[in-house]
């Protein structure tokens, strides 16, 4: 049984400033038993998962991006098996002749029929891919020496077309903006979570702050009338709810790691080269691990600006 506050704070007579483990009585720390540690756990955790979705998308439009960016596909559009090798190799010969293409090579048909296989069935017949039905496009890679302009990219274009018609010029990246678009998109909602979270957060302790100063009204008068300034019970309030911030910081980073790790074996277990480009790196890591460290002190300004104002209101 706690005693009287009159009683406990005697012992606080001629204390000035009110710091330390006597202090502290005013408000006792709840360790993990209260609400509050598990409050910030879950909230710690939640944003660690929410900030590592939106960095791992981050690394994967890089990623891709820095890996398509100067990449062109040349389709050369030609029923006649004979007449399009002549074609694809009159425009690998001329892609290669062109100053800032540093490489260009035909992907071989074959490779192609495998490729539409599960979507247009068997397409070749006893000789194979070049008598198939559904005539299949020549393919031609090539890369440039930096990303393409519009532009140079027109440019480009119409000196193939002229020079082998029939042959037509896409920039890889161009095939994918719907997906570098919907990465978008969910980065953006993995920041309003963080932003949200935090809100979440702040709310969270401006409760337990004003809770925990209603249930010491009658110690923080008796800590006013032996001559404790606003700012030094705020101090007290606002150690107490980081020291509870700051264990359940602890607890909601060790869950959202494990988290992250999980999801992130699952993920590589699917063996996609975009999926391998959205792994972490170490400032990515680093900046997980800084979440609890931000939490904390977020909840410690929030739990000081709460009591002020409180007491300001009080007094």
């Amino acid at each position: 049984m706690k005693p009287p506050p009159a009683r406990r704070f005697a012992r606080l007579r001629g204390l000035s400033p009110f710091r330390g483990d006597r202090a502290a009585e005013i408000v006792p720390h709840a360790r993990l038993s209260g609400p509050m540690p598990w409050v910030m756990a879950i909230m710690i955790a939640l944003t660690s998962v929410a900030a590592a979705g939106g960095l791992s998308l981050s690394s994967l439009a890089s990623g891709a991006r820095a890996e398509l960016d100067g990449g062109l596909t040349v389709q050369v559009m030609e029923a006649n098996p004979a007449a399009r090798d002549r074609k694809a190799e009159q425009a690998v010969s001329f892609l290669s002749n062109q100053p800032g293409v540093i490489a260009a090579q035909r992907v071989p048909q074959d490779e192609l029929a495998t490729l539409l296989e599960p979507w247009l069935g068997e397409m070749g017949g006893d000789g194979g891919a070049e008598e198939a039905a559904i005539p299949i496009p020549a393919l031609i890679d090539a890369q440039l020496d930096e990303a393409a302009s519009p532009e140079r990219l027109e440019r480009l274009a119409d000196a193939l077309s002229a020079a082998v018609p029939g042959a037509t010029v896409n920039t890889q990246s161009s095939w994918l903006e719907p997906v570098f678009g919907a990465i978008a998109s969910l980065q953006w909602l993995s920041l309003g979570l963080v932003v949200l979270l935090s809100l979440a957060t702040v709310a969270a302790v401006w409760l337990a702050a004003r809770s925990a100063l209603g249930g010491s009204r009658d110690t923080v008068e008796i800590v006013h009338l032996l001559g404790g300034t606003d700012r030094q019970i705020a101090g007290v309030f606002q150690r107490s709810i980081a020291y509870d911030a700051m264990l359940g910081g602890a607890v909601g980073l060790a869950i959202g790691m494990g988290a992250i790790l999980v999801l992130g074996s699952q993920f590589s277990a699917l063996n996609s080269g975009l999926i391998a480009e959205s792994s972490l790196g170490l400032g990515e890591w680093m900046l997980i691990a800084a979440i609890p460290l931000v939490g904390v002190a977020l909840a410690a300004l929030t739990a000081r600006v709460t009591i002020l104002l409180a007491l300001r209101k009080m007094l």
